[in-house]
């Protein structure tokens, strides 16, 4: 019953935006905004991205190593992951536990705790739960994407503490995704369905623009999806989950350049698992996400001083678990169907700052400064077991931090970036307590000696405080029934980034309209006393049968093996080096991209590899538009290669073909068809727990209706 209500909830929260736009269809003209995106694709490189400086710029222009994915990019491939959504992006995996629908976001082989700042609506995603996946996921359907933002290394962290391995800023769709400037009011109605498990997806939108100074915005999305079959025609369980999520914006203008904006949103995931092994007790989850903002923001181009931002934001994720059957290890613990445990993070947060414009003689700045602060509280309740309220602590951290930041611009050949930020955190639970605190600078020159080609070489350090989980972790694995240990000892991490890189931007190259995009980089982060999870002190005995008490080991060792605790500990020191390249071709009647990434990464204390450093891959799409436009038809073929025999779980090499084809009939109606896994290959991407799925097809119909 309540369930019921929650789903009905969910869904008036964005129906009732769709109502609001037919009452007022008699609203005058809101003032120019920028279009909604066009059925045409278009070279992604130029798209407009703030994340890496604060400040507006096309992705080719911006200096570092930064990837932009569109709305018209996801709807190519028909996402239904956001693992999907970034198969096209150098540098950047997200693996994921196929039988759950979190995600998680691995930038040059660093993720967990916090490594890659994940931003959804500027609001951090920080949920953690202690498994056999990422320590550290975050849900979010892609339907509910406009667009996805990502700056690759330790020069984004004005985006707040952590970010040692970059910063992923997914910014939900809005008005200005189904309205045209010129329209007044609108619905889109998208309906799709896959073979393989891809299931059924609908996503309803509406938005009315409230005279010239307010707009609202609401979508509400259902999906559901079934348990698919790998490359072999093996069936792989649980890897189905049922949404529900509401979306709703609402943004005013007072006056001339003000504008005060708020997001809600809403998602309810449930699925079934044996936990993310696959192989333990069986459970029922149940995942409620909530994304709440509220912002400020004020820009007028007669006030070059003041282009100010203040936006606060509280974020919350819970996952319920309830026993469907416990194993072995859990009955002896006494635990029965129906009992339940519960993991939950509440995140309070805001993030303020301004840009200030002006020019010394012939050098124009943007000066840039603010602050931010984050609150992670994190509440785990167990009692089923107590090994997620052991292994997922409960405790509270604080994170803040201030930065200056200065872009200096010279005759249009040089530009130079120079930022210094200073991070402070507090930590308490379970009886411990640590804090810390740093200054990380940054400095990047560019340069243009011909036009069109910009070179550009950055020095960057960035901060990353230890986690909850890390500094608090207390309890027995299940099986093997080793202990893992806290350590309140544990020291921040630091990255010191050096990197060069290259971006191109030419039109008219072999024919007239056309247009060449191209960025390159290569880098060396090092980091420095790098939190992972190590053997310590000397070995124990511990039953090999699940459930047996650990007393049978001193009368009967033969039942026992031979192990170690565990901890959280710093490693000296860990380098990852990359090469990344992306490119883009347009001539109007067609278009090519490819995107490339060559990682190592090395424990230089043991002189081993880094297991979170995938392998090499390039992707290229190759598409050809037909009738004046309206078609366009395509493919996508990744190459992967094989991960290092030295690595935990070492993955075989793979070559999959994605074909594509869409149709937009007019402004209004617009289907999609996609073949993923066009060759049926079996195959697993690195990091995930499960084959992924052999050949799949996906359709889509997108109708929209607007009035003037």
């Amino acid at each position: 019953m309540f369930r019921a209500m929650r789903l009905q909830a969910l869904a008036f929260i964005s129906l009732s935006a769709m109502m609001a736009a037919q009452a007022e269809a008699q609203a005058p003209a809101n003032q120019p905004q920028p279009a909604m995106t066009e059925a045409m694709d278009v070279v992604t490189l130029d798209a407009i991205t703030i994340t890496a400086t604060k400040t507006e710029e096309t992705v080719v222009d911006t200096l570092a190593g930064a990837s932009v994915v569109t709305r018209a990019d996801m709807d190519r491939f028909q996402a239904s992951t956001v693992s999907d959504a970034l198969i096209g992006v150098p540098g950047v995996v997200a693996p994921m536990a196929v039988n759950d629908p979190g995600q998680s976001i691995n930038i040059r082989g660093l993720q967990d705790f916090g490594r890659v700042n994940v931003l959804v609506d500027g609001a951090r995603q920080n949920f953690q739960i202690s498994g056999h996946n990422a320590n550290g996921t975050f849900y979010l359907d892609p339907e509910l994407i406009g667009q996805i933002d990502v700056v690759r290394g330790p020069v984004s962290t004005i985006y707040g503490s952590g970010a040692i391995g970059g910063v992923a800023a997914f910014q939900t769709r809005t008005i200005n995704d189904i309205l045209k400037p010129d329209e007044k009011f609108g619905m889109e109605q998208k309906i799709g369905f896959g073979t393989n498990g891809a299931g059924f997806l609908n996503s309803t939108s509406g938005a009315v623009r409230l005279g010239t100074n307010a707009d609202l915005f609401g979508q509400f999305v259902y999906r559901n999806t079934n348990s698919y079959k790998d490359g072999n025609g093996d069936k792989i369980p649980d890897t189905g989950s049922e949404l529900v999520a509401g979306l709703v914006k609402f943004n005013i203008r007072p006056a001339d350049g003000h504008q005060i904006s708020a997001t809600a949103m809403r998602q309810n995931y449930d699925y079934d698992n044996n936990g993310t092994s696959g192989a333990g007790t069986r459970w029922s989850n149940e995942v409620e996400t909530g994304t709440y903002t509220l912002g400020y923001t004020f820009s007028r181009p007669d006030v070059p001083w003041l282009d100010l931002s203040i936006k606060g934001y509280y974020t919350e994720t819970k996952l319920q678990q309830t026993t469907i059957a416990p194993n072995t290890t859990y009955s002896a613990l006494g635990v029965e169907a129906g009992d339940r445990l519960s993991d939950r993070i509440r995140t309070l947060g805001f993030d303020v700052n301004n840009t200030s414009r002006f020019s010394t003689g012939p050098v124009d700045h943007a000066l840039t400064y603010g602050f931010d602060s984050s609150w992670d509280r994190v509440k785990t309740v167990d009692n089923a077991g107590g090994y997620v309220g052991a292994l997922t602590p409960s405790g509270n951290r604080r994170l803040s931090g201030g930065f200056i930041q200065d872009e200096v611009k010279y005759n249009n050949w040089l530009r130079v970036l120079g930022a210094l930020r200073y991070d402070n955190y507090k930590l308490d639970g379970g009886g411990y307590e640590s804090d810390g605190s740093r200054w990380s600078p940054k400095v990047t020159v560019g340069v243009t000696p011909v036009k069109g080609i910009e070179l550009y070489g950055t020095y960057a350090e960035g901060y990353r405080a230890p986690s909850i989980t890390e500094t608090l972790i207390a309890g027995t694995h299940p099986f093997p029934a080793f202990n893992i240990l806290p350590n309140p000892n544990l020291k921040p991490e630091v990255a010191r980034n050096i990197e060069a890189g290259v971006n191109v931007k030419y039109n008219d190259v072999l024919k007239d309209g056309d247009t060449f995009r191209a960025k390159a980089n290569v880098f060396r982060n090092k980091i420095d006393d790098y939190i992972d999870m190590e053997e310590v002190g000397s070995p124990y005995l511990v039953p090999y049968i699940p459930g047996m008490p650990a007393s049978v080991c001193a009368r009967a060792p033969q039942y026992c093996m031979s192990i170690y605790s565990y901890q959280y500990v710093n490693i000296a020191q860990a380098k990852i080096t990359g090469v990344e390249v992306e490119a883009a071709y347009d001539w109007k009647w067609g278009f090519m991209t490819v995107a490339g990434t060559v990682l190592n990464g090395k424990n230089e204390v043991t002189g081993g590899p880094l297991n979170t450093v995938s392998p090499n891959r390039v992707s290229s799409t190759l598409g050809f538009r037909f009738l004046d436009d309206k078609l366009t038809v395509g493919g996508r073929l990744t190459l992967v290669d094989s991960t290092k025999k030295t690595v935990t779980n070492p993955e075989a090499g793979y070559g999959l073909v994605d074909l594509f084809a869409s149709y937009q009939y007019n402004d209004d109606i617009r289907g999609d068809v996609v073949i993923q896994n066009l060759f049926d290959r079996q195959y697993t991407q690195y990091l995930n727990s499960e084959a992924s799925a052999g050949l799949t097809a996906k359709f889509a119909l997108t109708v929209r209706f607007a009035s003037k």
